[in-house]
């Protein structure tokens, strides 16, 4: 089977059974196979279009409980195995990879624990999917930013504030210099603040600092929404002079989002809210790995990873991970920019900075910029005090002897975060 033909979906599993039957079983069940051998399951057949087990690499058990239903546990063996799927089963289609590699398998008895791991696609889909539109480089443009961390937030209270509100904290935020800001995911086209109405109120306050400095930032608005409304409430914010839309990913489903990926003339703001439903087991669903190639795949030109000392269940190493992941190189499509969210604050800066080598990333506080004591406004400056001097090699002490703001932050969030 031709590398340039095929799909190679990588697995972990735990089972009762010999591996090697465990792997033929999940082949089979996901390709050309059932519980038995039918009339018309010829050896041709099978050599065309059934899933092949490349590799099966023993593992250390995980020593937690199988999942519901699994038989034989008492005796339970670990691997990782690589299956090859013809692309001929489905074609360069989202939805029908998806049906192949993640299929029924989460279902099988005699598997005690399942995980996708990676996917290694075929040029195929980058013929059939363009990717990224605008990535980093496009996001940097819009956002006159061309180097250094770019600075951003979501609006909190998350939910509540009337669209008048939310224009106030957006005035103050770009004052103060902020790159970007978001819409919550909570924040959808509910009857309180309807998204024509935050669209209404946020865009003259943008266009306003865009006239004083030269310089629009981007605003994300979430239009997640039926994928019959997506391209209306699109429009509306493009036609206002919007440069972002926000889109939730594993809400719209990947299908969904390359959808959108289609008729957006605006960067894709990539939400990745319910995903621990399917990365957080280490006994089921996805890895996080396989997740953002889907996801960059469907076209989202941001990302959000989860940042380093995060108030969720991902710890740092995981987090890197996930940050390392998106930007690498997949499919010669651009590189989609990393978004760190989370519990995020200044303090944060030279750690994150010096994990991840990079500063292509965009860095989302929320209650570490609402939340500093002498308001947002000297939220971001202490946000942009801490990531310029982690760029420029300024110790930490160093910056927060020179910034009024950071150091009012180091010691409002300092004592808060342990």
């Amino acid at each position: 089977m031709a590398p340039e033909r095929s799909v190679v979906a990588t697995y972990e599993i735990e089972t009762s059974q010999p591996l090697q039957q465990a792997a033929e079983a999940l082949a089979g069940e996901q390709s050309t196979g059932t519980f038995i051998r039918v009339q018309r399951e010829s050896d041709d057949l099978r050599a065309r279009f059934a899933a092949q087990v490349e590799t099966i690499e023993p593992l250390p058990g995980l020593g937690g409980a199988p999942l519901p239903g699994a038989e034989g546990t008492q005796v339970r063996r670990r691997a990782r195995i690589r299956l090859r799927f013809p692309l001929d089963n489905f074609g360069p289609s989202l939805p029908n990879l998806l049906a192949a590699v993640a299929g029924n398998l989460f279902e099988m008895r005699p598997l005690a624990a399942v995980k996708l791991t990676d996917l290694d696609l075929p040029a195929a889909f980058a013929d059939r999917y363009p990717g990224p539109a605008f990535g980093v480089p496009g996001t940097r443009e819009l956002l006159s930013r061309p180097t250094g961390a770019m600075i951003g937030t979501i609006v909190k209270p998350s939910i509540g504030l009337s669209p008048a509100e939310l224009a106030e904290v957006v005035d103050e935020l770009v004052t103060a210099g902020i790159d970007f800001i978001k819409d919550d995911e909570l924040q959808g086209n509910g009857p309180s603040a309807p998204l024509a109405e935050r669209v209404r109120a946020v865009m003259p306050v943008l266009e306003r600092h865009a006239d004083r400095t030269g310089v629009k930032p981007m605003y994300a608005f979430n239009i997640t929404d039926d994928i019959s409304l997506l391209e209306r409430n699109h429009d509306l914010v493009v036609e206002a002079g919007g440069t972002c839309v926000m889109a939730c990913v594993n809400l719209l489903g990947f299908a969904g989002l390359a959808h959108l990926r289609e008729l957006a003339a605006v960067p894709i703001h990539g939400h990745r809210t319910m995903i621990g439903a399917l990365i957080r087991s280490e006994q089921l669903g996805f890895s996080y790995r396989v997740w953002q190639k889907l996801a960059r795949l469907a076209g989202a030109d941001q990302l959000h990873t989860n940042g380093i000392a995060n108030k969720f269940y991902e710890s740092d190493a995981e987090v890197l991970d996930s940050i390392s992941a998106v930007r690498e190189p997949f499919l010669d499509y651009q590189p989609t920019l990393p978004v760190l969210s989370s519990g995020q604050w200044a303090g944060l800066a030279h750690a994150t900075a010096e994990a991840t080598g990079t500063t292509d990333l965009l860095v989302l506080a929320g209650g570490g910029i609402h939340g500093h004591p002498a308001g947002a406004g000297a939220g971001v400056r202490a946000m942009r005090d801490a990531w310029e001097a982690a760029a420029d090699g300024v110790p930490m002490e160093t910056a927060i002897e020179r910034s009024a703001a950071l150091r009012a932050a180091v010691e409002t969030f300092g004592p808060a975060r342990g």
